[in-house]
């Protein structure tokens, strides 16, 4: 799992680059962030990675996020970005995993990714069908968390194979696991014991996309 300690560190590398070589602080990568200073030490604190601020970063300098968690070597980051994947990431929409979340601003910014996860999300052929949005309550939980930022294959639109799902209800956006009923009716189920199932009538349910790999706020 990548280390906030030196994530935060290559940020400030790329930060000097932008002010002329001069020492980058705490408080500069903060603003670069868009957070506050006090909850950017809170996070340095738990060990947790600002991942949405993170992508946020990247995608206004066109730079991959895998070279920022998985220790490339700034100087490349710009020329080799270029070489790789971009996807829509809509970083203002939630789909719930407790409650309904309704999701008015669908503005998207572009998460850049490299081979390694084109691979695993599919490949390029698949990449194309390939959307970021963020996971909101614990319902999902262990499997998914609150916070993190899952990858949905929008192809998968029937639901026909075992996985998490991304539907459209009357009620909001939802990540559950569905199961058909031979009443008409869909089950929408959690993975947190906690939750029984939900029921909606088939016709007023629509799916997103199957959700195929996730970045995870739990660390």
């Amino acid at each position: 799992m990548p280390n906030i300690f030196e994530v935060l560190h290559k940020i400030k590398d790329i930060l000097s680059k932008e002010v002329g070589e001069r020492k980058v602080f705490d408080k500069d990568v903060a603003e670069a962030l868009n957070i506050n200073q006090l909850t950017l030490a809170t996070m340095k604190n738990r060990e947790k990675i600002p991942y949405k601020e993170i992508l946020e970063f990247c995608a206004k300098r066109k730079i991959s996020i895998n070279w920022l968690l998985f220790d490339q070597i700034v100087e490349s980051l710009q020329a080799e970005t270029d070489k790789f994947a971009r996807i829509h990431y809509f970083r203002d929409i939630y789909a719930s995993a407790g409650g309904g979340a309704l999701n008015e601003d669908e503005e998207s910014e572009m998460m850049v990714l490299d081979e390694e996860i084109v691979d695993k999300l599919g490949g390029v052929g698949t990449i194309k069908h390939i959307q970021a949005i963020n996971v909101l309550g614990d319902s999902m939980e262990p499997t998914l968390y609150s916070g993190d930022v899952v990858f949905i294959n929008k192809e998968y639109v029937n639901a026909l194979k075992s996985g998490i799902y991304v539907v459209s209800t009357p009620a909001g956006l939802f990540i559950k696991r569905l199961q058909l009923q031979s009443s008409g009716m869909v089950a929408l189920v959690s993975d947190n014991e906690s939750y029984s199932p939900e029921f909606v009538n088939a016709q007023d349910v629509t799916v997103i996309g199957k959700v195929v790999g996730k970045l995870s706020a739990n660390v």
